[in-house]
């Protein structure tokens, strides 16, 4: 269980690392486009660790 909580959760940063940060970098619109791109990467980032961690206290605790 512990295998298939790590793996998910480094398939979605990966995921988005991809699709998140590379339209911050090549993005070829306005800057303002790539400051609110990076926000919401940056927001998704953080949800996603909160969420990791969360899951790994619950699974120590199971």
């Amino acid at each position: 269980m512990k295998f298939f909580i790590h793996a998910f959760f480094i398939i979605l940063i990966l995921l988005v690392t991809f699709f998140g940060l590379g339209p911050v970098l090549y993005a070829d619109g306005v800057i303002q486009e790539r400051i609110w791109t990076a926000a919401v990467v940056v927001i998704i980032y953080a949800l996603l660790s909160f969420l990791y961690s969360r899951a790994i206290k619950w699974i120590k605790n199971k």
